[in-house]
């Protein structure tokens, strides 16, 4: 009974923290970008520089070179799972509309581009355009245009702790009446992101939705008009005109 106790304290008390932390996030109004709309980036997206838009040959042979260490369910999910991963960040180009809503405390919405390095996103208050050398980060509420390197982490001060890594998960696949069902479970010792649920349609392999663990919080993102292929490469171009008299805050050299 007192461990049941001290569980719900420990729950509650996680739950004030993410509360206030939610609430000064909003003060600064830097939140959607940052954090929580990067993890919807995760498995599409993510983002956005918070992973590598693909699987590296190297970890493609990797994952091929130790068969016999995977039971048959585990090599299909994974198989499932790279061929997704692929359509959304191959050098093809991919294109979603996705729906954040953070434990009922955030909703988010909005729409992104990816084509191998390059990425374009737009939501209720922000557009991002990267060509894969520059970032272009728009606030058009705030009417500043901040420029980073493409690379740099200084951009998402949050994205380090969540980066992605195909490698450091265990992989399972469930069959459900929506879609099939691939789940990744981090390995010992790896730290950020816990577990992901990626809904995935049967017939196309198109991603639907995200549940994205970390610890005892999750959130979940919807994932809708996915298309791949066919971007073009003129979307991750910044558009310099529309944003004249927009301040400029370049930070490449900081």
């Amino acid at each position: 009974m007192r461990t049941i106790q001290n569980k719900f304290i420990i729950f509650i008390s996680f739950a004030a923290i993410i509360r206030t932390f939610v609430s000064d996030m909003r003060k600064v109004d830097i939140f959607p970008i940052i954090v929580w709309k990067r993890w919807a980036f995760l498995f599409l997206l993510i983002v956005v520089g918070l992973i590598s838009p693909q699987l590296t040959s190297a970890q493609s042979k990797k994952a091929k070179s130790a068969p016999q260490e995977q039971s048959a369910n585990a090599r299909q999910a994974r198989q499932i799972f790279d061929r997704t991963y692929q359509m959304v960040f191959g050098a093809q180009g991919s294109t979603l509309h996705y729906a954040v809503n953070i434990i009922g405390i955030y909703k988010t919405e909005g729409t992104i581009w990816y084509k191998g390095k390059k990425s374009k996103f737009v939501d209720e208050k922000y557009n991002a355009f990267s060509d894969g050398v520059t970032y272009y980060l728009v606030e058009r509420k705030k009417k500043t245009v901040t420029i980073y390197d493409a690379n740099s982490d200084k951009r998402d001060k949050y994205a380090t702790k969540f980066k992605f890594e195909p490698e450091n998960f265990l992989y399972s696949i469930a069959d459900s009446e929506e879609g099939f069902i691939i789940t990744l479970k981090a390995k010992k010792g790896v730290k950020g992101i816990k577990e992901i649920h990626a809904l995935i349609d049967k017939k196309t392999r198109y991603p639907l939705s995200l549940r994205i663990k970390l610890g005892i919080f999750s959130t979940t993102v919807k994932i809708s008009n996915f298309k791949s292929g066919n971007i073009s490469d003129d979307l991750f171009v910044f558009p310099r005109q529309k944003y004249q008299g927009y301040q400029i805050i370049d930070k490449r050299n900081e």
